[in-house]
């Protein structure tokens, strides 16, 4: 056949309630649709039975994943027009699918275009399927492996030399490296670091945080981690900086830290794996480890609160693929849940644009010399980050999602948190 891609248009009239926002090629070498804007490429009909077999986000993601549907020209505007187009649809446009019998048609004429079934098996990226219950210690240990125990080779290409992999604080002007800088450093001075003090960091990546701590504030610094390679990475970093005798990395659990009291603690980038019925712990765990006195700083990414008649739904492609297991909360949720364990919270800054910027350097870092990344991980990983980082930053952009930092303190029974006062400035 040689007309796929204007089929492939009026089914997905059929399905959406409007024609597709951007063009169509199809296997066949046929295009149909506007022309001036990205092109959404169908190489195979194999990206549609997978569409069918899952309908909606994770079909999609297997037909991504597995090379079998591209996209030529801005990908970013490319995923903001089929963001309106799939997945800004609605309560209502759910409840068509179902009930509509034009949805019907249109899944029956989408079943004849894709061939025969099976659909095939998912890219091999894919978590399978998981049973028991949520975060248990084995559980989180392989989720935190599936998703940062890609290869160092391929985080240093997409994070660059910073290492560091959580929101970065810009200037106008400035480049990641100096956002990332500054980004911890403004952690170090909230915490209100000193020469001597006992930082513990949790979820401490590549060891970037407790190197700058030590390094510039002279602190003793734990970072705990999950991921064996990260620790090996940090370890030698922290060899190479000659600061072993101020620095400990750890493959542990934050829930089997036992050595506090801590005179600081930072987590960033972590919680978002903690998850809601974890939580209650975490914050316990973290007040049980400071000193009187003590501060914690949380920077974690954040949902929008929900509607009461809605209720929330985990990503399936972000499940599936990126952070198994992982939840989102709203930040109000977030500090109830630090002010129930005994915090005090002091103060909470937003940077929900400051990661719209992160996360697009990270693409152009990806997208700058891809045959590499694709050999340091594989090209169905290659093509989840790609996608993951590039839709996230929509999302923090679209105000869908967001990141914030609570400053909070153990504040002893005398009520002096040691918090000083400070001038605000609005621009």
């Amino acid at each position: 056949m040689a007309d796929a891609a204007l089929r492939l248009s009026e089914i997905a009239e059929q399905l959406t309630g409007a024609p597709p926002p951007l063009r169509i090629r199809a296997w066949d070498g046929s295009e149909s649709g506007p022309s001036g804007g990205p092109v959404l490429v169908v190489r195979t009909p194999r990206a549609l039975r997978r569409f069918l077999w899952r309908p909606g986000e994770l079909g999609l993601a297997r037909a991504w994943v597995a090379g079998e549907i591209d996209v030529e020209g801005d990908l970013y505007e490319a995923l903001g027009l089929m963001s309106g187009m799939i997945w800004d649809q609605g309560e209502d446009a759910e409840r068509r699918r179902l009930w509509d019998p034009a949805i019907r048609s249109a899944a029956r004429r989408l079943a004849t275009l894709a061939g025969p079934w099976p659909p095939p098996r998912p890219p091999r990226e894919e978590v399978r399927r998981r049973r028991g219950a949520l975060h248990t210690l084995r559980r989180d240990r392989a989720a935190i492996s599936h998703h940062y125990d890609v290869g160092n080779d391929f985080y240093e290409q997409v994070l660059g030399p910073s290492m560091v992999y959580s929101c970065a604080y810009w200037e106008p002007g400035g480049t990641l490296e100096g956002a990332q800088r500054d980004k911890i450093d403004l952690i170090c001075r909230k915490l209100g670091l000193a020469e001597g003090d006992r930082l513990l960091d949790v979820g401490c990546g590549w060891g970037s945080m407790v190197l700058h701590a030590a390094r510039e504030y002279g602190v003793q610094a734990v970072g705990i981690t999950l991921s064996a390679e990260q620790a090996g990475y940090a370890r030698k970093r922290i060899a190479e900086a000659g600061l072993t005798d101020r620095i400990e990395i750890r493959v542990q659990d934050y829930r089997s830290v036992e050595d506090g009291p801590y005179d600081a603690i930072s987590s960033i980038g972590m919680a978002e794996h903690v998850g809601s019925a974890a939580y209650a712990r975490y914050a316990a765990q973290l007040y049980g480890l400071l000193r009187p006195g003590g501060r914690l700083l949380n920077h974690q990414i954040s949902r929008r609160p929900l509607r009461q008649e809605d209720a929330y739904h985990v990503d399936e492609f972000i499940d599936a693929y990126v952070f198994p297991d992982g939840e989102l909360a709203p930040l109000g949720e977030t500090l109830a849940a630090l002010e129930r364990a005994g915090f005090e919270a002091r103060d909470v800054e937003v940077l929900r644009e400051h990661y719209a910027l992160t996360l697009r350097a990270w693409v152009r870092n990806l997208e700058a010399d891809w045959e590499a990344a694709v050999a340091a991980s594989s090209p169905g990983r290659a093509r989840v980050w790609r996608l993951y980082m590039a839709a996230s930053a929509l999302s923090f952009e679209r105000n869908r999602i967001g990141v914030n930092q609570i400053l909070a303190v153990r504040t002893p029974g005398s009520g002096v948190s040691g918090v000083k006062l400070r001038p605000r400035t609005w621009g």
